[in-house]
């Protein structure tokens, strides 16, 4: 399968336009729906393979995502490269490993995101291996929607820049516009 993810996204109808406050909190007058590519097992195949073989020289001992989003697409990441994939899971508020994960001080960790905007999640979790001892060998995503960086290699198959606001500096709640809230993870 050629992937043209830019494509798929549109076909799918996962291009939103409208007024929306992001995971991270930020608000847009775009949103990218993520799950309508990871609802398609035929799309996160080869999605998951190019981000793991963009990886593979890294050699990752474990993929290391973020729940809900990351499940899927890190769990395929880490098919495709023949490791464990985990997932970390908010608990109070704070991001942890649960249900019996866990990272070793040996481990390369490979941390995967389907969309990156601030890089807030993927900063947590690199925090969850880091504290462990664990070294990060990279950052895989779908898309990347903002410039974060987080001084590991970063593959995005897809760089799609979003304009996006701090709440006060936000143009469409100046203008009154109701606002719609799809993101997944809450501070």
């Amino acid at each position: 399968m050629s992937l043209d993810l830019e494509r798929e996204l549109r076909e799918r109808g996962a291009l939103l336009s409208g007024h929306f406050r992001l995971s991270s909190g930020r608000h847009s007058d775009r949103f990218i729906q993520k799950f309508r590519i990871l609802e398609d097992p035929k799309l996160v195949e080869p999605v998951a393979r190019a981000i793991a073989g963009a990886f593979a020289d890294a050699r990752p001992t474990v993929v290391l995502s973020a729940a809900v989003g990351g499940i899927v697409l890190g769990y395929e990441v880490a098919r495709a490269l023949n490791v464990n994939g985990i997932f970390a899971e908010k608990e109070a508020g704070v991001p942890v490993l649960r249900r019996g994960f866990h990272v070793h001080a040996d481990d390369r960790v490979l941390v995967v995101e389907d969309v990156i905007t601030t890089g807030g999640s993927v900063r947590e979790v690199m925090g969850i291996a880091r504290a462990a001892g664990a070294a990060v060998v990279g950052v895989g995503a779908i898309v990347r929607r903002g410039d974060a960086d987080f001084g590991v290699p970063t593959v995005a198959l897809l760089e799609m820049p979003i304009v996006s606001y701090d709440e006060g500096d936000c143009p469409q709640c100046a203008r009154g516009t109701p606002i719609d809230d799809p993101g997944s993870r809450r501070r």
